[in-house]
């Protein structure tokens, strides 16, 4: 599978980069700008694409690379240059409301090469439509709208990557639609696919943690628990207040069965989001927040290290200070930006004392970007976190100053 991999990603790469000996006039551009007012879910959709005359596909991506300094109770590494990923999108119209995407990832750029996303649309009605291949599970807004060139910030917000698994996709199949009037949208989507194993709660971690499910490609072909992972999404938007989006995925995680004979106890996962973004009038000012819930069935069996709750969130606060044209660039923007982040691994208190569970961290980011064009991102950040163990004991604390660049192409 892997050299299957390796080889359809060379050959894209062989033909993007023969693309630049093609007569210019034959190509074709999507310029979409990232900062349209459409819906989360249209994310997948929502990318610069470059069509080369009657070729049947069209090529686009991303990239993100920068450089950090960091240290945590006066520990630092030094400097670190990081290229964080790089990804291809390949889309195809096949026919007559007939679509193919395909997200191919890089990350790290020298060590991994993954499919994160490739599904066929069928367009029967703007309220239902059939999709199915690997899926995005829509859980919260950022696992579907993940791409680097839309954020002020180097780092993925840690809730969303530490303890939701972000970019979480899976083999499934499911339904979604739309509906727009005036100013109104609506829309929703219901996958069931693959999902969890028990990595959750066996991992190296020591600790509840849902991203160990990511290193299992094996859910791509068998799910552990033989029961599909049910993903569901409704989500609103009005132009002139913003977007609120509602979402719930889960299914039992645990190979409770095999070859028929009863082994284990079905164990849960259960997850609620609610993702909110607007623009507020006037100012510019751009809001973007996600919040997560999790219940897991920890066994009885499992030490209280294994948190049976979390729940996390961020908010993004982005104010564009100056607009105009700027080294010879039109309408380039400078941002202030600021993120605040909160994760508690572990809610509740020992059984034994009654005192708060720790485990727990929280983060205060504030930077400035400069966008040359809505496509491409120049952004510095300073952040300030601190993180308490499980035990509650004084936190440690980390001071990170990072610089980065990224770009769709």
């Amino acid at each position: 599978m892997k050299k299957l991999i390796t080889t359809l990603t060379v050959i894209l790469i062989t033909c993007y980069i023969a693309e630049a000996q093609i007569d210019p006039k034959l190509l074709k551009k999507s310029t979409s700008d990232t900062a349209k007012k459409s819906l989360n879910m249209d994310a997948v959709y929502e990318r610069p694409f470059i069509a080369v005359g009657k070729l049947p596909v069209a090529l686009g991506g991303y990239m993100e690379a920068n450089w950090q300094h960091s240290g945590t109770d006066g520990v630092s590494e030094g400097h670190q240059f990081q290229f964080r990923r790089m990804t291809l999108f390949v889309a195809s119209t096949i026919g007559k409301r007939i679509k193919f995407l395909s997200e191919i990832e890089f990350e790290p750029a020298e060590k991994e090469i993954a499919i994160e996303f490739a599904a066929l649309d069928l367009e029967l009605h703007p309220l239902l439509n059939l999709r199915g291949g690997m899926i995005m599970n829509p859980i919260g807004a950022f696992n579907q709208n993940h791409d680097g060139p839309k954020w002020e910030f180097t780092d993925r917000p840690i809730a969303m990557t530490q303890m939701l698994p972000a970019t979480w996709s899976n083999a499934g199949f499911g339904i979604y639609g739309k509906h727009y009037n005036t100013n109104w949208m609506f829309g929703y989507e219901l996958y069931a696919s693959s999902g969890f194993d028990n990595s959750i709660i066996a991992n190296r971690e020591n600790k509840t943690f849902l991203p160990a499910a990511k290193e299992n490609s094996e859910r791509f072909e068998e799910m552990a628990s033989g029961e599909p992972l049910l993903t569901g999404k409704i989500a609103v938007r009005h132009n002139k207040i913003g977007e609120i989006g509602l979402s719930y995925m889960g299914g039992i995680y645990n190979k409770w069965q095999d070859d028929g004979i009863v082994i284990d106890d079905k164990r849960r996962l259960d997850v609620f989001a609610i993702d909110f973004n607007t623009t507020l009038p006037k100012l510019n000012t751009f809001i973007t927040a996600e919040w997560a819930w999790i219940n897991v069935g920890v066994p009885a069996t499992y030490s209280q290290q294994f948190g049976n709750k979390q729940q996390g969130g961020f908010a993004d606060i982005v104010q564009p200070i100056l607009k105009r044209n700027m080294l010879g660039w039109q309408n380039a923007v400078i941002n202030l930006a600021c993120r605040f982040e909160y994760v508690d691994w572990n809610v509740g208190k020992f059984k034994e004392t009654d005192e708060n569970i720790g485990d727990e961290l929280w983060s205060i980011m504030p930077g400035i970007s400069f966008r040359p064009r809505p496509q491409t991102v120049i952004r510095a950040n300073y952040r300030i976190q601190s993180q308490r163990d499980l035990l509650s004991n004084p936190p440690s604390r980390t001071a990170a100053i990072q610089f980065g660049v990224s770009t769709y192409f």
